[in-house]
């Protein structure tokens, strides 16, 4: 969950009430240009059905009403499909977009985004999910939501985060991840000073794998073409990955540190990253999080979160592509075994050669292909691995005089004991975006937005007024924890709150039980376990956070990056460095 950060949705049960339902947005369609490698088996692109524009009262972002398309002659309309806006669903699309795939992206609300979208009331613009965004710098090869933008032709203004989290951990513990390395290896290192030479250990194989990783251009690791080449480049880098791959955070550090307070630390590190302590978490996903905060840092875009989804989808549509909003997808369509459209709950049907679903593989397999038999791939993805509990969440507006002028933006507060890491409820995860960016709030205000984990059962087979009250006393007890632990007076100065349960993350992502991706049963190798983008149906590919590399913004961005060079060279795309290694090798 990148700092439980990236993934989890916070919104609360009215989140779309203030947005006019009725209304499509389009983005436009002028193409703005190529910068990708052409598909071969492109044909000539056909006429689509004349769009109407309408201009929306709540977004610049607009989209088509076209009524669905036919196949003629057995030849789709699309190069791919891709159900949901998420930034993996939208990653994948732009990919293949700007290599002149023709691409129809089909989202159930009003907006893109997913749990990185965003919403707007009383003044506040709050990201529906976290606000640490991972993968925005301007150097190397893991900046995926800046590479993303700009090969749209897209770029946002960012806000450098001087402190990715302040923890607040037991026995007074208290830590900040400053953006410098050399910064939060001293504050470590002062706080364990018996232990620097295992703390230096382990976030040093960290950084190993995190440089490998940032050498190689990130594509398809089932795409085999791929893998040679960047193996016969990079014998070292690979050869380090393969031997990470398998392993996990925990045993690692375990390997270097003995104290189990700082194990304990570790723990709740890896435990924002992939809500499960550091055993359970693997290796090369913590490394990529771990590292990255420092090498490109955590970078806020100006405006919110939600900016990244609306830059990304206006590029989509610059490219000649499509994207169509109260779009609900309610099944994939299957010619003889192969996946060759999508059927909407309003009745329209679209087809293409390929479908990428951003749903979740229990969601892909148990909802949109329902009455289907579960592949024997998928039933044991779901031997190994469950799904991740969900979230309350909490989005408030209180006056600014509560905040201490020294205020971190991001905290994560655990107070009395280490067992309650993963317990419901357990740990707290806070932001205030508005530490960086005043623009979110009216004047005078500040953004919290909090979240803890929460399963869905805890919140089924309630009447209305029980929910409700449930909703307001849970909440309540969770403001109380942070007045008491960190802004005296927190509960007097709320202006604006609203609550989200798990029922409300499924009811407004689709998610099931409002997970926010996969979790092992026990104790992984690695990442090993994970599936990629290719299923077992014939022309249906899977993006998002049950995919490889797993939960957080940067993994996400990077299983659309894969699952779009997988989809582009399963439909023919063509690969000049590959013929050209091939003839200087002779």
């Amino acid at each position: 969950m990148d700092l439980c950060f990236q993934n989890p949705v916070k919104c609360g049960d009215r989140l779309f009430s203030a947005l006019n339902t009725s209304t499509y947005y389009k983005l436009g369609t002028s193409n703005l240009g190529f910068n990708g490698p052409v598909l071969e088996n492109r044909k000539k692109k056909k006429k689509l059905p004349r769009m109407v524009t309408v201009k929306s009262v709540s977004s610049s972002v607009v989209a088509s009403t076209v009524q669905g398309t036919k196949r003629d002659g057995g030849e789709s309309l699309y190069d791919a499909i891709v159900i949901g806006s998420g930034i993996g669903g939208l990653v994948a699309a732009t990919q293949l977009a700007v290599k002149e795939a023709r691409v129809l992206v089909l989202e159930k609300y009003l907006i893109p985004g997913g749990s990185s979208g965003f919403y707007e009331r009383d003044g506040y613009t709050f990201d529906v999910g976290s606000s640490v965004m991972f993968g925005f710098s301007d150097k190397g090869n893991l900046n995926l939501i800046t590479q993303a933008l700009k090969a749209v032709g897209r770029k946002m203004e960012v806000i450098p985060d001087p402190t990715t989290v302040h923890f607040h951990l037991p026995n007074n513990l208290s830590v900040r991840i400053h953006r410098e390395y050399d910064d939060f290896i001293a504050e470590l290192t002062s706080k364990f000073p018996h232990e620097k030479e295992g703390i230096l250990g382990f976030y040093g194989d960290c950084w190993k794998i995190f440089n490998s990783l940032n050498s190689l251009e990130l594509k398809s690791l089932e795409e085999p073409i791929y893998l040679f080449g960047q193996f016969f480049q990079k014998p070292l880098e690979c050869l380090t990955l393969a031997y990470y791959l398998p392993q996990n955070a925990g045993a690692i550090a375990r390997k270097y540190i003995k104290d189990p307070q700082l194990l304990s630390f570790i723990d709740a590190e890896c435990f924002i990253v992939s809500t499960v302590n550091a055993l359970q978490t693997p290796m090369i996903n913590a490394s990529m999080v771990l590292c990255d905060r420092h090498y490109g840092g955590i970078n806020y875009p100006v405006g919110g979160v939600g900016g990244i989804a609306k830059s990304l989808a206006e590029g989509l549509v610059d490219q000649g592509s499509e994207i169509q909003y109260k779009a609900n997808v309610k099944s994939i369509i299957l010619d003889h075994g192969k996946a060759v459209g999508v059927r909407l709950a309003d009745g329209r049907e679209f087809f293409a050669k390929t479908i990428i679903s951003n749903a979740t593989r229990w969601d892909t397999f148990g909802k949109l292909l329902k009455g289907e038999k579960l592949p024997k791939e998928e039933e044991n993805f779901q031997k190994v691995y469950v799904k991740a509990p969900s979230f309350l969440s909490i989005h408030m507006g209180v006056k600014a005089e509560v905040l201490p002028p020294d205020t971190d933006c991001h905290h994560f507060v655990l107070e009395d004991d280490w067992k309650n890491l993963e317990e419901p409820y357990g740990s707290i995860f806070l932001s205030i975006p508005t530490i960086l960016d005043s623009s979110l709030a009216p004047d005078g205000r500040h953004i919290l937005h909090i979240f803890t984990t929460s399963s869905i059962e805890d919140w089924e087979g309630l009447p209305p007024k029980e929910y409700e009250a449930k909703k307001e006393d849970v909440a309540a007890r969770i403001i109380q924890r942070l007045e008491k632990k960190l802004f005296p007076g927190l509960s007097s100065s709320i202006t604006f709150k609203e609550v989200g349960t798990p029922r409300t993350h499924r009811r407004f992502l689709a998610r099931d039980k409002g997970t926010y991706g996969p979790m092992p049963r026990g104790t992984p190798k690695g990442l090993l376990g994970m599936p990629f983008n290719t299923t077992a149906i014939d022309g249906l590919y899977c993006v998002g956070d049950s995919c490889f590399p797993g939960q957080g913004v940067i993994a996400v961005a990077f299983s659309g990056v894969m699952c779009a060079h997988r989809v582009a060279a399963d439909i023919g795309e063509k690969m000049p460095y590959f013929c050209n290694m091939l003839n200087r090798m002779g």
